[in-house]
């Protein structure tokens, strides 16, 4: 096995195990709490998993590319004013928690506002760290922060658990802690001051803010669902069908969000050569996709509602086209996420941003169009058509030449 099959390995199988740790984490906290008095954890939780769009994401991405494109003195001349915005960004999103505390976490205390901004910055840290690792390829170690952040937080609430803590505060402290993990790696974070003869890239909170709406806007598509369905008129039960099929068809969108750092140092160091983005051979690629997006389908369609049923549980009824849609759109969404790391790394974050936009719109024209149908066929539609929409515009912001 090559060392490039080694790394890809790694790192797809550090965000599997990384990923069912999570899932680990939060059923503990529930088991142990009971779900009313974890609510106010999963709201914390939820905050993660959008800090991880909107900082995590951005932060490694922007690292990775600069490092691996040799300009390790932009990130170093940059880190003091990106570490002001980050901070900036967390004192805000703590004060409008504490805000609106007695809605989101049904209490009037501080903690878990004082929670909402240390996961924040806790997120830039961590997405530093791996952009740090990312860019000297030390994807092994990149890995290994995947686990280490969600095995510390298993390994905390376990204990808790063990000694018979019955504090909410507690276990959104565990969730908190994760990110100390990135002390294990301080080089990471030293950056060379020596300045690169590449080409100029785009100031560093151009690239930031470019990224974060991409990944955000991606997020939405992919896992609002749920949230749309509920709107338009969907039973309960059709809502949680919904985010069941989602769940479980975009399982290989989370495996590569783990292994994309490679795609990043490779098309960083071949735009920066001047080299093509990507081999050759891109109608293979686009011959390839289709025939995957299609498999997805038929399997989805045929094994889909059964294997539903068997994970989540007798109550999950989801139609088999509904199926077979819902596992092409999440199989479109992991090409998207591959060529939106490709434009990030080609340094073409608005252009990025802009494709999720228009893709976003796209969809909700979808859903209005199909006014007539049930909720779940405009919501399934809408994901597909803003999935396919992203993937054209992708296509050709990522791909295109200088």
């Amino acid at each position: 096995m090559t060392s490039t099959s080694r790394s890809t390995s790694a790192l797809a199988l550090g965000s599997i195990v990384s990923g069912l740790l999570a899932y680990v984490v939060f059923a503990l906290v529930t088991h142990g709490l009971g779900a009313h008095a974890a609510a106010p954890v999963a709201v914390l939780w939820t905050h993660w998993a959008l800090a991880g769009a909107a900082f995590t994401f951005p932060v490694q991405h922007w690292i990775t590319r600069s490092v691996a494109a040799g300009h390790e003195a932009d990130v170093r001349r940059s880190a003091g004013r990106v570490t002001l915005v980050v901070l900036a960004c967390a004192a805000v999103l703590a004060l409008l928690a504490w805000l609106a505390r007695e809605q989101l976490f049904h209490r009037s205390d501080a903690a878990f506002p004082v929670m909402i901004g240390l996961v924040t910055v806790g997120s830039a840290v961590i997405g530093a760290v791996r952009g740090g690792l990312g860019g000297r390829e030390r994807f092994g170690s990149v890995a290994v922060s995947l686990v280490a952040e969600n095995g510390l937080r298993c390994l905390l609430v376990a204990v808790l658990l063990l000694v018979g803590v019955t504090d909410p505060v507690a276990y959104g402290l565990c969730l908190v802690a994760g990110s100390l993990v990135a002390v294990a790696w301080p080089s990471a974070l030293r950056f060379s001051g020596t300045a690169s003869d590449g080409a100029q890239a785009s100031t560093p909170l151009v690239f930031l803010s470019g990224a974060a709406t991409s990944q955000l806007l991606g997020q939405v598509v992919l896992t609002g669902g749920p949230v749309l369905l509920a709107l338009l008129g969907g039973s309960p039960a059709e809502v949680t069908s919904m985010f069941a099929a989602l769940a479980l068809f975009r399982a290989p969108y989370m495996v590569a969000l783990g292994a994309v750092p490679q795609v990043t140092v490779r098309v960083a160091q071949d735009e920066d050569r001047g080299g093509l983005p990507l081999p050759g051979g891109l109608a293979g690629a686009a011959g390839v996709l289709v025939a995957l997006v299609g498999l997805a389908a038929v399997l989805g369609g045929w094994l889909g509602p059964t294997v539903l049923r068997l994970v989540f549980g007798e109550t999950i009824e989801v139609e088999h086209a509904t199926a077979a849609l819902v596992a092409a759109g999440c199989a479109v969404a992991v090409a998207n996420l591959v060529l939106t790391v490709v434009a990030l790394a080609r340094d073409r974050p608005v252009a990025a941003a802009r494709t999720w936009l228009a893709s976003v719109a796209a969809g909700g024209v979808a859903v209005a169009v199909l006014g007539a149908a049930g909720a779940v066929d405009r919501t399934t539609l809408g994901f597909v058509v803003a999935e396919l929409v992203a993937l054209a515009g992708l296509a050709l912001v990522a791909l295109r030449g200088r």
